[in-house]
């Protein structure tokens, strides 16, 4: 007999209880293993200045969500960019932590998130002095650390990111063919100029010893050659999906003067599309941002933009081989994402990525995704570039996919239906791992 659930109470204890014991299947983060180097001194003593496993409260406090908040505080008429920038990661962070966390009430999302990661690792997050934070970071070994910020998580399996135009992602991956062999992480192959600049991306993949040729037109023998080069890379990082990030301004098909072009909309067509079908791999497009308004600001230096959801639409029925994931920064655009959702089996919703990852808008933007489209969408991802950050960021999520799903299976209840506690595990589920792993295809 289905162990139905007749009120409020008993639905919103079996929800939370089912969301907080469902381990995650991270799908998109910036992390990566210890394998790739670490910057954070530890008990090893080993460090790695161009190291990419950032973890630890130096590089919590610099994130630049942070960055972006101090200058609003200390605005750079005080403290003149190239000052700030010429400065250590410790003198960054002891400016950051002094400014937004004892000289003012750090009630932002991202300081509350410094403090709810302090605090869930056994930290004092009253604490007015970083010492004895460092201290106990000094003290953490990379690999363990790993292990027991997954297990604070609950997170079962982080999905990196990894570019490979980057020098310095890539030759991590040419030296050592085993660099990311750990099974806590998986790869997603990053080709974000293969669609946006492919005469930059023709040359670099010339170098490297396919005839991808002069980037300005592409032969059917350079479409090979680039289909060769992805599949080459696919299979050496084992990668899970394709993705990339594009900008407002991406138009499907492409228009005249805009970044992706028609050479970029040949790419996208004849080479990064095709070979994601063969290899059964999904395409992820995050799409929405908009680098560099303020430059001095670098990371911290970004915004969002409204972006064209019929691109997406028409990119969908165009290929109904192939799948894909998409996440769009402005708020503007998710009802429209939603009923694009609906109208195609091939679209997977995903994350409220960057601006978005605020609990106001995380519930505004499950709410509406619960009534449109059910079950079947991925609530959130991480977006985590600092290891640390999967402490705060699930447990903020979790708490307000909760509240939802409550909502929803009360006003399910309301019509005379008693949802069973199955059903609400089941739930949550699909919502923590198991739409990503079905769509993926992959893990």
């Amino acid at each position: 007999m289905l162990d139905l659930l007749q009120d409020q109470k008993a639905i919103e204890s079996a929800v939370n209880s089912a969301v907080q014991a469902q381990g995650v299947l991270d799908m998109h983060t910036h992390l990566y293993p210890p394998s790739f180097g670490t910057p954070v001194p530890n008990r090893s003593g080993k460090t790695d200045n161009t190291g990419m496993a950032l973890w630890g409260i130096d590089e919590l406090l610099t994130y630049h969500y942070l960055i972006a908040e101090v200058f609003r505080v200390v605005p750079a008429t005080q403290l003149p960019y190239e000052h700030f920038w010429k400065m250590s990661k410790i003198e960054q962070a002891d400016h950051i932590f002094k400014h937004l966390f004892v000289e003012r009430a750090p009630i932002s999302e991202a300081c509350r998130g410094v403090l709810t990661a302090i605090g869930k690792l056994g930290l004092d997050p009253n604490d007015r002095k970083l010492d004895g934070w460092r201290k106990w970071f000094k003290e953490q070994d990379p690999s363990q650390y790993v292990d027991k910020v997954m297990e604070v998580a609950n997170v079962k399996l982080i999905t990196m990111t990894n570019p490979v135009f980057d020098d310095n992602e890539r030759n991590r991956w040419l030296d050592n063919p085993k660099v990311a062999s750990d099974p806590r992480f998986r790869a997603v192959l990053r080709i974000d100029p293969v669609l946006q600049n492919w005469p930059m991306a023709a040359r670099a993949i010339g170098q490297w010893g396919y005839d991808a040729g002069d980037g300005k037109t592409l032969s059917a023998k350079n479409i090979e050659e680039g289909r060769r080069f992805l599949r080459e890379w696919v299979e050496k990082q084992q990668a899970v999906y394709m993705a990339l990030s594009l900008g407002p301004e991406f138009r499907y098909p492409a228009e005249s003067g805009l970044p992706t072009d028609a050479i970029g909309q040949t790419a996208l067509e004849k080479i990064i599309l095709p070979v994601c079908a063969e290899k059964g791999l999904a395409f992820a497009m995050m799409i929405g941002s908009i680098r560099g308004v303020n430059p001095a600001l670098r990371d911290a230096g970004d915004m969002s933009g409204k972006s064209d959801v019929q691109a997406v639409v028409r990119l969908c029925a165009a290929f109904p081989n192939n799948r894909f994931f998409v996440t769009m920064l402005a708020r503007e655009n998710q009802h429209e994402m939603c009923v694009a959702a609906r109208k195609f089996g091939n679209l997977m919703l995903f994350g409220c990525w960057w601006f978005l990852n605020n609990p106001s808008l995380i519930e505004e933007i499950e709410r509406m995704r619960m009534e449109l489209l059910g079950t079947s969408f991925i609530p959130q991802h991480s977006d985590a570039r600092v290891l640390d950050h999967l402490v705060y960021k699930w447990d903020h999520s979790r708490k307000v996919i909760a509240k939802v799903m409550t909502d929803k299976f009360t006003d399910l209840l309301a019509t005379g239906r008693a949802p069973s506690a199955a059903e609400i595990k089941q739930t949550a589920e699909l919502f923590l791992a198991g739409n990503y792993r079905a769509f993926a295809g992959s893990l």
